[in-house]
């Protein structure tokens, strides 16, 4: 134990606070044995007076002068050594008080307050890091607690890529080290943090504060790992430039890709397809099935696949359904569509004719992800309005100022009619409420809404939304790309298309003959032999070893895929 102790009470020692106070705690010691001794001084000055004026006979010595005030101050009063006169037990009160003070207030509150914690506080800090092993490699460096960061670390948990979040506060690091988190302490404005870190061996490096704190992490990173890529989110444009100044290789403006996110989301009120995603020739698009002859027939029925597009999946209300022969087209049907250019605009030639839009779309605020929303509609002519409460950021003639909670202020920007609602606060509670109450409103409209923390996509789902875009799965999915994973892209929350080399088990068998939909969630919708992508290959044909193929459906179901087919 003592062995325990004076390893980890150095450590406790270096902090300046606790030097100060342990100064403290020395000199109140120096102080008690201080009135110890002047105490036993005064204990044999009363005893001879009182042996002058009253005639006693009490002779002690010095040891039991000491031991009777030590007695005293603490309370244990055995009473074989009395005074006789008032003087005297006038000291013995004052003795008795003084030790009352100092032994069983100020001395345990000092024990407690600069040994024991001091002593817990480097137990706790002992478990968390101030520097990485010689040997890590290939990993991930993240310099901020947020939505983002913490989506991010799950989906590098997920895939097997070692990470590590660096905290600079004591007990913000022990609390998210407890929680289970890689975390290592360090001041984010220090390159020796960044040394420790053995950023010099990292994949990449993660910076998602503040633009002005992005700039200062990203020049001191850079000094000591030239080479390592350096990823960080911008909120204003004219802090782009700056960023990648101070060392940057890549900057997010977030805001602006949620808004093109959300405004790609919007079915604009017609049944054309509107892409969502692209990875090299093949597009992956949606279209709406209201009011549209699809309602209510299966795909089989339908025979869509005469078109050239391949239906991948469906969307009921937010949950995405991996589509087969059988599946039925609802009234509130959004199909997920997979083809070429020339494929979609095929479909398009046959659908243009359905349109139920009889309004502008809503757009629910006028921030950074709103203005965002609001330039992506307009560079699809779609008609939108906008409603804003401040009037500072609400310009413009399609902008309606007021409270969107408020039923008045829905049923004047054209809620009756309007196709579908965006909602873009920052605020999630709010994004829920406004959901709830549009719903209520109009059962038949798209909503389509924003999220911020992950944990709230299901409750705006429940609440009634169509779509989610959850900023912190957009800006991991982004930053998941950034390590060499350009095979990998984020359609929607919860759906993605992934680039993977075939798996040998498949090598020789022909789609029609896997069951990799039914056992996976997943479709196959290409494959890339020698560089040239397939898109819809034929069922029929035997898949080549060495080729790859493009997988659409959820990050489960890339694992499901890999767990059951295996890898190249």
């Amino acid at each position: 134990m003592f062995k325990y102790l004076s390893a980890q009470l150095p450590f406790a020692f270096q902090r300046r606070s606790t030097r100060g106070n342990a100064a403290v705690v020395v000199r109140l010691v120096l102080v008690l044995l201080a009135l110890i001794i002047l105490y036993s001084l005064v204990f044999h000055f009363i005893m001879e007076w009182e042996n002058r004026a009253l005639g006693t006979d009490h002779n002690y010595t010095w040891i039991t002068g000491f031991y009777w005030t030590l007695v005293v101050m603490t309370t244990l009063g055995f009473g074989d050594i009395t005074f006789a006169s008032d003087v005297g037990r006038l000291f013995s009160i004052l003795v008795l008080l003084t030790g009352v003070i100092f032994l069983l207030i100020l001395l345990p509150f000092a024990f407690i307050q600069f040994l024991y914690l001091p002593w817990v506080e480097a137990q706790t800090a002992a478990r968390t890091p101030r520097e990485l092993p010689d040997s890590t490699t290939g990993h991930v460096v993240l310099t901020h607690d947020d939505a983002v960061a913490r989506a991010l670390m799950a989906r590098l948990a997920q895939r097997g890529i070692p990470h590590v979040l660096i905290i600079p506060d004591f007990d913000e690091a022990t609390r998210l080290h407890d929680l289970g988190l890689a975390i290592m302490m360090g001041n984010l404005d220090s390159p020796e943090t960044y040394r420790r870190a053995r950023l010099d061996h990292a994949a990449l490096l993660v910076a998602t504060a503040s633009d002005a704190q992005n700039a200062t992490i990203s020049f001191n990173a850079r000094e000591i790992a030239p080479d390592v890529p350096i990823v960080a989110s911008a909120g204003e444009e004219v802090s782009v430039r700056v960023l990648k100044v101070a060392g940057c290789s890549r900057v997010l403006r977030l805001g602006e890709m949620m808004g093109q996110a959300l405004a790609r989301r919007t079915i604009g009120g017609d049944a054309m397809t509107h892409e969502i995603g692209r990875l090299d020739d093949l597009i992956v698009a949606e279209a709406s099935c209201v009011r549209t002859p699809l309602v209510g027939k299966t795909l089989l029925e339908n025979r869509l696949n005469e078109l050239g597009v391949n239906v991948v999946g469906v969307w009921e209300r937010g949950r995405f359904q991996a589509a087969g022969p059988q599946t039925v087209i609802g009234p509130n049907t959004i199909l997920v569509l997979a083809g070429t250019k020339e494929q979609l605009v095929n479909y398009d030639e046959h659908f243009a004719i359905y349109n139920a839009a009889a309004g502008p779309a809503i757009v629910i605020g006028a921030g950074r992800v709103g203005s965002a929303v609001a330039r992506a509609l307009r560079g699809r002519a779609v008609d939108f309005r906008i409603i804003e409460k401040s009037k500072v950021r609400a310009q413009g003639d399609n902008v309606i100022i007021g409270n969107a909670a408020r039923e008045s202020v829905l049923i004047e920007a054209g809620i009756k009619d309007a196709p579908s609602a965006l909602i873009t606060t920052a605020d999630d509670s709010v994004n829920v409420y406004l959901t709830l109450m549009i719903r209520h409103l109009r059962p038949d409209i798209q909503i389509v809404s924003r999220s911020i923390q992950d944990h709230t996509v299901d409750t705006l789902h429940r609440a009634g939304a169509d779509f989610v875009v959850s900023e912190a799965s957009m800006g991991a999915s982004v930053m998941i790309n950034l390590l060499d994973r350009s095979d990998l892209l984020m359609l929607a929350e919860g759906l993605d298309i992934t680039r993977l080399a075939l798996p040998k088990s498949l090598a020789g068998k022909t789609l029609a003959q896997t069951d990799i939909r039914e056992e996976t969630g997943c479709t196959v919708i290409g494959v890339t032999v020698n560089g040239q992508t397939r898109i819809n290959p034929d069922p029929n044909v035997p898949l080549v070893e060495g080729a790859e193929v493009l997988l659409i459906g959820s990050i489960e179901g890339e694992r499901r895929f890999l767990e059951r087919y295996g890898k190249s």
